[in-house]
């Protein structure tokens, strides 16, 4: 038997939420361009970039502003989106603790 802790609910239930924002593929590869890019990027350059379409670029994005891996910043009458790197960053760690292994500190 190992000594690893079983990681509680609430923090179970957040990383849940984490892998199935990331679940999708699309939705991956909007988050690597946010990533990637030099500045926030409107909907459309997003669309344009995934060759994907508007509505569902927009309920993507959603998805992954609901976990916080992204942020929203109205700009006149659009949005611009960028990554949450402090948030993202911790992804790695939450993997580690699903499978039982040290996490470092935040």
């Amino acid at each position: 038997m190992t000594n690893a802790r079983l990681i509680d609910r609430d923090a179970a239930e957040e990383y849940a939420t984490w892998f199935k924002a990331l679940s999708d593929p699309t939705r991956v590869q909007i988050l690597n361009l946010l990533a990637v890019a030099d500045g926030p990027m409107a909907v459309g350059e997003i669309v344009e970039r995934t060759k994907v379409g508007q509505s569902t670029v927009s309920h993507h994005l959603k998805i992954l502003a609901d976990v916080r891996f992204v942020f929203r910043e109205r700009q006149g009458t659009s949005a611009h989106y960028t990554v949450n790197v402090a948030c993202v960053a911790c992804f790695p760690s939450a993997a580690d603790a699903v499978m039982g292994r040290p996490v470092p500190p935040t």
